[in-house]
Protein backbone atom coordinates (compact mmCIF):
# COMPACT_ATOMS: atom_id res chain seq x y z
CA UNK A 1 0.00 0.00 0.00
CA UNK A 2 1.29 3.44 -0.91
CA UNK A 3 1.81 5.90 1.89
CA UNK A 4 1.17 9.61 1.58
CA UNK A 5 4.93 10.19 1.43
CA UNK A 6 5.31 7.63 -1.39
CA UNK A 7 2.54 9.27 -3.40
CA UNK A 8 4.18 12.69 -3.02
CA UNK A 9 7.53 11.24 -4.09
CA UNK A 10 5.93 9.71 -7.19
CA UNK A 11 4.34 13.05 -8.04
CA UNK A 12 7.72 14.81 -7.75
CA UNK A 13 9.41 12.17 -9.93
CA UNK A 14 6.70 12.55 -12.56
CA UNK A 15 7.32 16.32 -12.72
CA UNK A 16 11.08 15.69 -12.90
CA UNK A 17 10.61 13.34 -15.87
CA UNK A 18 8.49 16.00 -17.59
CA UNK A 19 11.34 18.53 -17.34
CA UNK A 20 13.93 15.95 -18.37
CA UNK A 21 12.02 14.92 -21.50
CA UNK A 22 11.35 18.57 -22.37
CA UNK A 23 15.04 19.50 -22.15
CA UNK A 24 16.04 16.43 -24.19
CA UNK A 25 13.91 17.83 -27.01
CA UNK A 26 15.95 21.07 -26.91
CA UNK A 27 19.31 19.39 -27.61
CA UNK A 28 21.05 21.29 -30.39
CA UNK A 29 19.24 24.55 -29.61
CA UNK A 30 20.74 27.66 -28.04
CA UNK A 31 19.80 28.27 -24.40
CA UNK A 32 20.93 30.60 -21.64
CA UNK A 33 21.60 29.04 -18.23
CA UNK A 34 21.62 31.34 -15.21
CA UNK A 35 23.42 29.92 -12.20
CA UNK A 36 22.70 30.56 -8.54
CA UNK A 37 25.91 32.64 -8.34
CA UNK A 38 24.43 35.06 -10.97
CA UNK A 39 26.68 33.84 -13.80
CA UNK A 40 24.70 33.48 -17.04
CA UNK A 41 26.12 31.27 -19.81
CA UNK A 42 24.69 31.06 -23.33
CA UNK A 43 25.45 28.10 -25.54
CA UNK A 44 24.20 25.18 -27.56
CA UNK A 45 22.58 22.47 -25.44
CA UNK A 46 24.65 19.32 -26.02
CA UNK A 47 23.01 17.03 -23.48
CA UNK A 48 21.00 16.81 -20.29
CA UNK A 49 20.73 13.87 -17.90
CA UNK A 50 18.11 12.63 -15.44
CA UNK A 51 19.56 14.89 -12.71
CA UNK A 52 19.12 17.90 -15.04
CA UNK A 53 22.89 18.30 -15.33
CA UNK A 54 23.57 20.27 -18.50
CA UNK A 55 26.38 20.16 -21.06
CA UNK A 56 26.79 23.23 -23.26
CA UNK A 57 28.96 23.75 -26.34
CA UNK A 58 30.05 26.98 -28.05
CA UNK A 59 29.51 28.84 -24.79
CA UNK A 60 29.90 32.49 -24.03
CA UNK A 61 29.25 34.43 -20.86
CA UNK A 62 26.40 36.92 -21.08
CA UNK A 63 28.28 39.57 -19.03
CA UNK A 64 31.91 39.12 -20.13
CA UNK A 65 33.02 42.33 -18.39
CA UNK A 66 31.96 40.92 -15.02
CA UNK A 67 33.49 37.48 -15.67
CA UNK A 68 36.57 38.05 -17.90
CA UNK A 69 38.17 34.78 -16.74
CA UNK A 70 35.33 32.89 -18.45
CA UNK A 71 36.06 34.22 -21.96
CA UNK A 72 38.15 31.21 -22.94
CA UNK A 73 35.56 28.62 -21.86
CA UNK A 74 33.93 27.06 -24.92
CA UNK A 75 32.34 23.90 -23.47
CA UNK A 76 31.05 23.31 -19.96
CA UNK A 77 29.24 20.91 -17.69
CA UNK A 78 26.75 22.48 -15.28
CA UNK A 79 25.53 20.56 -12.27
CA UNK A 80 21.73 20.67 -12.09
CA UNK A 81 21.68 21.76 -8.45
CA UNK A 82 23.43 25.08 -9.25
CA UNK A 83 20.98 26.13 -11.99
CA UNK A 84 18.59 28.95 -11.15
CA UNK A 85 16.92 29.42 -14.56
CA UNK A 86 17.14 28.11 -18.10
CA UNK A 87 16.06 30.63 -20.71
CA UNK A 88 14.69 28.96 -23.80
CA UNK A 89 14.44 30.29 -27.34
CA UNK A 90 10.92 31.62 -27.98
CA UNK A 91 10.40 29.16 -30.83
CA UNK A 92 11.47 26.33 -28.50
CA UNK A 93 8.36 26.64 -26.36
CA UNK A 94 5.33 24.65 -27.50
CA UNK A 95 2.52 26.61 -25.87
CA UNK A 96 -0.14 23.95 -26.55
CA UNK A 97 1.99 21.21 -25.00
CA UNK A 98 2.64 23.43 -21.98
CA UNK A 99 -1.09 24.14 -21.56
CA UNK A 100 -1.94 20.43 -21.82
CA UNK A 101 0.69 19.45 -19.24
CA UNK A 102 -0.54 22.18 -16.90
CA UNK A 103 -4.14 21.02 -17.23
CA UNK A 104 -3.17 17.40 -16.55
CA UNK A 105 -1.20 18.46 -13.46
CA UNK A 106 -4.13 20.54 -12.18
CA UNK A 107 -6.42 17.51 -12.52
CA UNK A 108 -3.91 15.37 -10.64
CA UNK A 109 -3.19 13.04 -13.51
Amino acid sequence: MLTRKSIELLRILKKWRLFFSYFKDLVGREVTVELKNDLAIRGTLHSVDQYLNIKLENTRVVDEDKYPHMRSVRNCFIRGSVVRYVQLPPDGVDIELLHDATRREARGG
